[in-house]
């Protein structure tokens, strides 16, 4: 039996409150004092870059980024630069890779499937990229992004399937250091009409716990 998971349904999440919530509950997940927790959540328009980073990803002044209504902040995440916004749904597992018995490249490619599951509802054939391209793609198109940390054998960060976002914010980037490429959303892709937004909320929730195995789920909605 895998260990418990409580999910957290958290709303719209300034990135910095959300970094210093991830790092305290990964703190107290090394420590033994909370389960796996999974935080289910949006963010305001926000460009993060990760350890790989390059600055010349970011194709706009940082001076221009207030005046588009976005925010630019620097993680300690695997990955380059990528964009966090409305009607984008993101999950950041904190959970013990080693209480579940998963090692990294598992852990990845088990958030892959959740996002490829979850298109698959919907009639969209996502898969993995090729070498080198991150994250979950419908052809050329990219449609989930990955970026993770483990730290002591603990995750934060995760991933972030595009539903319905202003995708004109990616125009300003080279997201995920790929370039040439082109990035969609479910709405786009999607020959069916999408229910509430709050609907494939829990659609991509129910894609993970099964995923990932869980059979002991509590939800808090803050």
């Amino acid at each position: 039996m895998r260990c418990s998971l409580e999910v957290w349904k958290m709303g719209t999440v300034n990135y910095l409150e959300s970094l210093k919530l991830q790092e305290k509950l990964a703190s107290d997940r090394k420590a033994l004092k909370i389960p796996d927790t999974l935080l289910s959540l949006q963010h305001p328009p926000t460009y993060t870059v990760g350890r790989r980073q390059t600055v010349h990803n970011l194709l706009i002044p940082d001076s221009e980024l207030k005046a588009i209504g976005a925010e630019l902040h620097y993680t300690q995440r695997g990955g380059d630069i990528t964009f966090h916004g409305p009607h984008q749904l993101i999950l950041y597992p904190i959970i013990s890779l080693r209480d579940i018995g998963l090692g990294a490249r598992n852990y990845v490619e088990k958030l892959e499937l959740t996002m490829i599951e979850l298109a698959s509802m919907y009639g969209v054939k996502a898969q993995v990229g090729r070498r080198c391209e991150t994250g979950v793609w419908v052809g050329d198109r990219k449609i989930g992004a990955i970026g993770v940390r483990i730290l002591s054998g603990v995750t934060s960060h995760g991933l972030a399937l595009n539903v319905d976002p202003d995708l004109s914010y990616f125009k300003h980037i080279v997201p995920c250091g790929i370039a040439n490429k082109d990035v969609t959303s479910l709405n786009k892709e999607a020959d069916v009409e999408l229910p509430a937004e709050e609907v494939i909320q829990e659609q991509l929730i129910s894609c993970f716990v099964r995923i990932f195995g869980y059979n002991n789920v509590a939800f808090k909605n803050l």
